[in-house]
């Protein structure tokens, strides 16, 4: 014969604290991977008088034409010139195919990066004490927009 013996009901909630808090973190980081993964196809650049917009993901700023440093803007292959890869993220996102946000590079300088393409990558200095690091469409012609609005280096 056998007979079934019930767990006495747990009088703390805690346990129900824990399950919300996880929950909570769940959808936290979740809606940060879904904006993320926005990020990589919808981020775009603006180049105006203004400066530079980038409407992305959580890093999207504008820097100011004051700041750029269009002159000494290139295209760069992040495989051949490796002192401007990205070497370690400070507050951003890094998945394959795509990095965004504040990032440390090979040669020590602080990025501002959007890069989906390594091969091809747009490499900004600026006045504002970072640099950036981009992948947009048509690369030439973003450097040479970038240069009619802020020709200075």
């Amino acid at each position: 014969m056998i007979e079934s013996f019930a767990i006495v009901p747990a009088t703390s909630r805690g346990i129900w604290w824990v399950v919300a808090l996880v929950a909570v973190i769940f959808v936290a980081l979740m809606t940060l991977l879904l904006v993320s993964a926005r990020g990589s196809t919808g981020s775009r650049f603006e180049i105006s008088d203004d400066g530079l917009r980038i409407h992305g993901d959580l890093y999207g700023q504008l820097i100011r034409t004051a700041s750029l440093e269009g002159g000494a803007a290139r295209v760069v292959d992040l495989d051949v010139d490796t002192a401007l890869a990205p070497k370690r993220r400070t507050m951003g996102t890094a998945v394959p195919g795509y990095r965004s946000g504040c990032f440390r590079l090979r040669n020590g300088r602080e990025a501002l990066v959007y890069l989906t393409d390594r091969s091809k990558a747009v490499h900004v200095p600026t006045k504002a004490g970072f640099d950036l690091l981009l992948s947009p469409h048509n690369p030439e012609r973003f450097i040479e927009r970038l240069r009619e609005i802020a020709p200075g280096a």
